[in-house]
């Protein structure tokens, strides 16, 4: 028997949730040949797996990794936790498909989240300047990068490109020409279409508007940052299960955070009202998004940067700072370009650093930032109370995992860098919230299923090669919040697509990510 790689001596964790057995796994040709006893199998590499786990590569189910995924630190970050996937095109808002002017808005107004633009100048990769589609997009990922990439089709992407900053309903033509974005897009190899319905111009979306563009989806999820989380989820679940019983479409709800005698509930009300309804979550309690989406009223146009910008210096919302005195010190600035030696600050530590008032800081953030700052954020309800909710939500079998991993800024949320290592460390080794090969179904085949990459996610004769090695005894998050960058320990040997990629915990230089088409 002869294979390109042999991984020997370790216990399988299949992805099916059968326990781990012994056996070796042969690779050849990019995917798995044969899982057995391979006895007197030679292979040009050879990784010895006893006493460890050989598991299918993780799919992260929402990561920012839009442009910072060509960044080698980021690959390196996301396989030391055992992802081999990123799936990408979160909340409504990445780079395709849309126009200049599209991609523009894009790369300025969640310049805190994705980034920018991949290539944009710079010939990052082999994504070309000016207007960008989706396959375009996909290949300048394909074979750029260390791991896979999947793509969702961005809502608020799309309707600004058709429609701009509007905040009205779309007309008829309007609506066509959205849906035919979404069906180009599809074609072009999109997993799904998501949503943000926090951001702009998602918000102004109806139930009615994101139903019609889910109908082309055919099995693929739509996939939502809802329109209200934590105590007020119900709102946000009942519009999910309004387009999801308008258009047919799977569900896939993003970051699913709050009290879980609420939220289980409304997961529950969904399943048993026939709903093709998945989540993810991260195991943290803090969040890390736009500085502008948590302090800004509804009232200020935020994709309109200079008109909100003139809002904010002319005083109009000068009765609106004193509301946010409670949520100042549950900011910390992750992102501040110009002023990055307020990054890793609470907002009111950087206010008394310069002298003013935390609103006055939060506005000359806003201003000299042009809105691009972004913050780490706690949750009201960090603490006991609310890690059992965490742990209560993983538990569901509906769930998937996913880092909601930003990498932008100098002291971003540490979930990008150890959520998948803390599922495995914490929540299975030392909390016993899933058994390892539960793990595996939530982190691998479960996902691997809900996007449609019908070859990934199982340790299984024919299926393409992601596979990583695992050492129960040291896998764990290093990352905290007061050093969020830190690698993740206990995952050192990965392969994508039968090529190693990781060896010894570091990056080989190899780049056979793929980016997944549906």
């Amino acid at each position: 028997m002869r294979f390109d790689v042999v991984i020997s001596g370790g216990r399988v964790l299949d992805g099916t949730g059968a326990p781990p057995y012994r056996a070796d796994v042969g690779i050849a040709d990019g995917r798995i040949a044969q899982v057995g006893r391979l006895a007197g199998a030679t292979a040009e590499t050879v990784v010895d797996a006893t006493g460890r786990f050989v598991a299918p590569g993780f799919v992260d189910c929402h990561a920012h990794g839009d442009a910072a995924v060509f960044d080698p630190a980021v690959q390196r970050a996301a396989l030391r936790q055992g992802v081999t996937t990123f799936v990408l095109g979160q909340d409504g808002l990445s780079f395709a498909p849309g126009s200049a002017a599209t991609v523009a808005y894009v790369s300025r107004y969640f310049a805190a989240v994705n980034g920018p633009r991949p290539g944009g100048g710079a010939a990052v990769g082999d994504v070309p300047d000016g207007p960008l589609s989706v396959g375009e997009l996909l290949d300048g990922y394909d074979r750029a990068v260390a791991l896979n990439t999947a793509y969702l089709l961005p809502h608020g992407t799309i309707r600004y490109d058709v429609m701009g900053p509007s905040s009205g309903a779309p007309s008829r033509d309007d609506l066509a020409a959205m849906v035919g974005r979404v069906e180009r897009g599809l074609s072009e190899g999109a997993v799904g279409l998501s949503s943000g319905l926090e951001y702009l111009p998602g918000r102004y979306a109806t139930a009615g508007e994101l139903a019609a563009l889910c109908a082309p989806l055919g099995g693929l999820p739509y996939v939502t940052h809802m329109r209200a989380y934590g105590a007020r989820a119900e709102v946000g679940m009942s519009e999910v299960v309004d387009i999801a019983g308008r258009s047919g479409a799977a569900v896939h709800v993003s970051h699913l955070h709050g009290p879980a005698d609420v939220l289980l509930p409304l997961v529950e009300r969904a399943l048993g009202s026939d709903v093709d309804l998945t989540f993810d979550t991260y195991p943290y309690l803090r969040g890390n998004t736009i500085l502008a989406m948590v302090v800004l009223p509804d009232s200020v146009p935020g994709a309109e940067t200079d008109r909100a910008l003139e809002m904010i210096a002319s005083g109009e919302l000068d009765d609106w700072w004193p509301t946010l005195d409670a949520t100042w010190p549950r900011l910390t600035v992750s992102h501040a370009p110009g002023l990055e030696w307020a990054e890793g600050l609470t907002m009111v530590a950087a206010a008394e650093r310069a002298g003013v008032k935390p609103a006055e800081f939060c506005r000359r953030l806003l201003t000299e930032t042009r809105l691009e700052a972004g913050v780490v954020s706690a949750r009201p309800d960090e603490g006991p109370e609310g890690e059992q909710s965490v742990r209560r939500m993983l538990r569901h079998p509906s769930h998937t995992g996913g880092s909601d991993g930003i990498y932008v800024g100098g002291h971003p949320h540490p979930r990008g860098f150890g959520a998948f290592a803390r599922f495995l460390g914490r929540h299975v080794r030392e909390l016993g919230d899933w058994t390892w090969e539960q793990a595996v179904v939530h982190l691998a085949s479960h996902p691997a299923r809900r996007f449609g990459l019908t070859d990934r996610g199982l340790v299984r004769g024919g299926f393409a090669a992601d596979v990583v090695v695992i050492d129960p005894a040291e896998v764990g998050d290093r990352a905290t919040y007061e050093a969020p960058r830190t690698p993740a320990a206990g995952i050192g040997d990965v392969f994508v697509s039968g090529v190693r990629v990781l060896a010894g915990g570091e990056l080989t230089g190899a780049t056979p990510g793929r980016a997944l088409r549906s």
